[in-house]
């Protein structure tokens, strides 16, 4: 690869590492050239649209194409969001300090239990995990349930603890997300999670009496809207409000 061009971006105001909101902008492209000391930027013309279509053209080449499964809602370079049906699935539970009364999680032990419907959302600055009010493709308009799984921060985020993390953000990267939430071991609940259900017991309670009963359907009733704070919003998290946020981020 041969250093060829350059793009300065200027904007209103003090220097920072974003364009900040309401500032003016101005982009200008320039050649570069070598000599003995080093690369030296020219004189630059105002970056146009063309020139952004030439650059976008060739920057895309290096990605390649990708067949979409049916569950993918999202799939952009710095962003994936992808969903899956509720089903029953084999858990493993590990509680660090397991509560008194447990009946079926009160040691070590794998056992199979119905797991909602979830909704993933893969970024370059983290890993989202969102349970669905119904076993269906969500849409913009779905509204966003905290997930049941331990491990995971009010916040919607996984707590990694020493889960391999993916190396990539693609398509063939979301096997290692799904089993980093199903195939990992649950051992707490983070601050806050067990409010995100209702009824008694909380969150370890609700799982230590599916897996006794060898439930097979998740009552999706006692979750929760999502609510990164832990408090009533007013206006929902929806599927396309979570993106246009995680977009921004």
């Amino acid at each position: 690869m041969v250093l060829t061009n350059a793009i300065l971006l200027y904007q209103s105001g003090s220097k920072g590492p974003a364009l900040r909101e309401g500032a003016a902008a101005f982009a200008s492209i320039h050649d570069v050239q070598e000599n003995d000391s080093g690369p030296i930027i020219a004189a630059g013309t105002p970056l146009t649209r063309a020139h952004l279509r030439q650059w976008t053209r060739a920057l895309d080449n290096a990605t390649a194409p990708e067949i979409l499964p049916p569950n993918i809602l999202v799939a952009h370079p710095d962003l994936l969001v992808w969903w899956v049906p509720a089903q029953v699935r084999l858990a493993y539970f590990a509680l660090s300090s397991p509560p008194k009364g447990m009946k079926a999680l009160s040691q070590r032990t794998s056992v199979p239990v119905p797991y909602p419907a979830h909704l993933f959302v893969a970024s370059r600055k983290g890993f989202g995990v969102y349970a669905l009010p119904t076993n269906e493709r969500p849409t913009a308009e779905t509204q966003l349930l905290h997930s049941p799984v331990l491990n995971v921060y009010l916040t919607g985020q996984l707590c990694w603890g020493n889960i391999p993390r993916p190396k990539a953000l693609n398509i063939a990267s979301m096997a290692e997300y799904e089993r980093a939430i199903f195939e990992s071991w649950s051992t707490h609940t983070n601050v806050g999670q067990e409010a995100t259900v209702t009824g008694k017991g909380g969150l370890i309670k609700l799982w230590d009496d599916l897996a006794a009963t060898k439930a097979r359907r998740f009552p999706v009733k006692r979750l929760k809207l999502f609510d990164p704070n832990g408090r009533a919003r007013k206006v929902p998290v929806t599927l396309a409000s979570l993106i246009a946020e995680r977009a921004q981020a």
